[in-house]
């Protein structure tokens, strides 16, 4: 018997036995289902940790003040000036941009409508280190700071929260702790980041901030970009140095900042994630293994219930090795069948949990290559013993079997 009129064999019984058939399938359809479902939350969740590396954009270092605990509240000592953000881009070599921060909660008007949101005074290179764009208008310049202008840049979800549009609060005027700004540019929506959401802020001048809303030159944090070939180590290292000396810290005195690297963080987090998809695929991929038992049972019976069948094509030629492929090729196709469907099904899953609980979700080849792959071994693995003793019947008892 030739491996093609084996495998037409396979499927004319698989077909003469549809509705067992589809039971028998059911175990490995939820298991890839589960399989795929699972690998692609992981995935998705691998995909917008790498989102947000690649929106950190070049190699950014993080200076923030220093912060005590008193009576159980993180208190921030508010250590960094922008003297401090003056001397790092003076002294250093291995530093390409300083980006100083002044933040403070505001309440802003606009027309009729208030909100509250950050508002932080900054220098024209924040763009270009925090990787934003501007969709409407332009950002503030270098001239703008340094005569202190009013002039203001929104965040993509500002102009939706203050009911308005980009285009028409663009070259309006709002009021920020009652100072009349202009409007002279929206962002572009960058989404997330970490904990916060940078699109619901305003960006105005550092030094408009320094004298005229704040009235004070203390900074929350200093974004450093250091020049590519550098390491970070290095460039920590020299940062360390300049604000030990401009703070007059002392040798083995502790540093009142912190210098914190981003990146970090979100590997830390982008290993974690691997480890947590690995999981959910091993936890899911359990129930490929009681599909695969599934499977083993219900072709111990055909084998019992065709023994009969069995004898009458030994009896007509057919070898031991033509029986023992024979049942081996039903029990990979069930398998297989049974992965299309669960891809299929797992797919559709995915895509569920991404428009109805927002999850993001990512179906990859390689996953839908490795569920196959595994359902096959499965049928292989867990036929082998139905198949084998399909093989070994004696053809004379086979024949009397009733």
């Amino acid at each position: 018997m030739y491996l093609v009129e084996i495998i037409r064999v396979a499927f004319q019984s698989i077909i003469a036995n549809f509705f067992r058939s589809m039971l028998t399938m059911l175990g490995i359809i939820i298991g890839v289902a589960a399989v795929i479902t699972m690998v692609a939350v992981g995935s998705g969740a691998q995909r917008a940790i790498n989102d947000q590396i690649e929106a950190l954009g070049a190699k950014i270092l993080n200076v923030s003040s220093s912060r005590s605990f008193r009576g159980g509240i993180s208190r921030n000592q508010m250590t960094l000036t922008v003297n401090d953000a003056e001397m790092l881009k003076r002294d250093s070599k291995y530093i390409l941009a300083v980006v100083p921060e002044i933040d403070g909660r505001e309440q802003i008007k606009y027309k009729n409508r208030n909100q509250n949101v950050t508002v932080t005074g900054t220098t024209p290179d924040f763009i270009t280190v925090k990787g934003f764009e501007v969709d409407r208008g332009r950002m503030f310049t270098a001239s703008d700071n340094a005569a202190k202008r009013r002039v203001a840049v929104l965040g993509a979800d500002v102009p939706e929260e203050l009911e308005t549009t980009a285009d028409e609060i663009l070259g309006s005027t709002i009021s920020i702790r009652n100072f009349p700004f202009e409007v002279i540019g929206v962002m572009k929506e960058k989404g997330t980041v970490g904990y916060r959401n940078p699109d619901g802020g305003i960006w105005i001048p550092l030094q408009t901030s320094q004298y005229r809303v704040y009235g004070t030159d203390l900074l929350e944090d200093i974004d450093i970009q250091i020049v590519d070939n550098v390491s970070t180590e290095k460039a920590i290292v020299e940062i360390e140095r300049i604000l030990r000396r401009e703070h007059k810290i002392l040798p083995g005195k502790d540093n009142d900042f912190n210098i914190t690297d981003s990146r970090i963080f979100l590997n830390t987090a982008q290993e974690a994630t691997k480890i947590f998809t690995f999981l959910l695929a091993s936890i899911a991929s359990v129930s490929l293994i009681v599909g695969g038992i599934g499977i083993m049972n219900i072709m111990l019976v055909s084998v019992t219930e065709r023994t009969k069948e069995i004898g009458i094509r030994i009896a007509l030629g057919a070898t031991r090795t033509n029986i023992l492929l024979q049942f081996l090729v039903e029990s990979v196709a069930l398998c297989v069948l049974g992965g299309i469907v669960g891809v299929g099904l797992g797919y559709f899953a995915s895509s569920m949990l991404n428009e109805l609980a927002g999850w993001q979700t990512y179906v990859s080849g390689l996953s839908i290559m490795v569920a196959f792959f595994f359902s096959a071994s499965v049928g292989l693995i867990f036929g082998i013993w139905p198949a084998r003793r399909a093989a070994i019947l004696d053809p004379i008892e086979a024949l009397r079997y009733e």
